[in-house]
């Protein structure tokens, strides 16, 4: 099959699986949660601020300025990533109403799209395509809400020790973007090796919201560094407050690094096993 031949079957795939992820009710409602939920938690912090701002505690801890205001609320995005990245496989092998014929949605999949390398590279695609425009959305809004709670109260800054410039605040913005979606990306890889949501979800979910198990390893020996959530931390910025670990960019490799070979792995098993 010639090239161009195979990149216009790559995206017909890519689209239909786009549609799909899309219109997945699980999906969409993590898309709408983590952006109400990140601008509900921006809107109680933004009315903290304003608060310490008029009692007169300007340069207090109290006080932030409106990116970081708006900004502490993104860590929550990285549950909406898993859930996105998980359902995405997930909705696949769950079964259907026995009216439907209680099959499984993936033999209609594979029929469709048989060649499955090419059908997992299109739904990591389509996943990474609403995990970014999910970060693309939130993010802007959550420091427009800050912000506009916030006013010309604190000159935008709020004490010079928080002061955030644009070029520091695109690149912390892409940061978290990036974070969600290699997160969502691990989270898709794993659910194809499971062939389940229910483990990835619980531990995934736990680990970005609850009880990081990576961060109490990293007590245990220092390689826990290296896992994927702990690598990719610093991609956070000013939010990480953990001690040692990598850097930005060798983080932000590694945790790419960890998502590939998750891919390829999956990509492997998904192509010889059976439906």
């Amino acid at each position: 099959m010639s090239s161009p031949n195979v990149l216009q079957s790559l995206l017909n795939t890519f689209l239909g699986e786009l549609r799909k992820i899309v219109t997945l009710p699980a999906s969409g409602l993590a898309a709408a949660g983590t952006l109400i939920g990140s601008a509900g938690i921006t809107v109680l912090n933004a009315f903290g601020t304003r608060a310490a701002l008029d009692s007169g505690a300007q340069g207090s801890r109290a006080v932030q300025s409106a990116f970081e205001t708006g900004y502490a609320a993104v860590p929550l995005g990285t549950v909406g990533a898993v859930v996105i990245g998980v359902v995405a496989v997930s909705s696949e092998y769950a079964a259907n109403s026995p009216d439907a014929g209680g099959g499984r949605q993936i033999t209609t999949t594979l029929a469709a799209s048989p060649h499955r390398v090419r059908l997992l590279v299109a739904k990591a695609l389509g996943v990474l395509l609403l995990v970014v425009a999910t970060a693309a959305v939130t993010i802007p809004v959550c420091v427009a809400l800050a912000g506009l709670i916030i006013g010309g109260a604190s000159g935008g800054v709020a004490g010079s020790d928080t002061a955030v410039g644009w070029g520091e605040a695109v690149a912390r913005s892409a940061g978290a973007g990036l974070y969600w979606s290699l997160t969502a990306l691990l989270a898709l890889a794993v659910t194809v090796l499971t062939r389940s949501g229910i483990v990835p979800l619980v531990v995934l979910v736990t680990n970005s919201s609850l009880v990081s198990f990576s961060l109490l390893l990293t007590h245990v020996t220092p390689l826990a560094h290296w896992l994927p959530d702990m690598a990719g931390r610093r991609l956070f910025g000013g939010l990480s407050t953990v001690e040692g670990g990598l850097d930005v960019v060798p983080g932000a490799l590694v945790m790419a690094a960890w998502a590939a070979g998750l891919l390829a792995v999956a990509g492997v098993v998904f192509a010889r096993r059976d439906a």
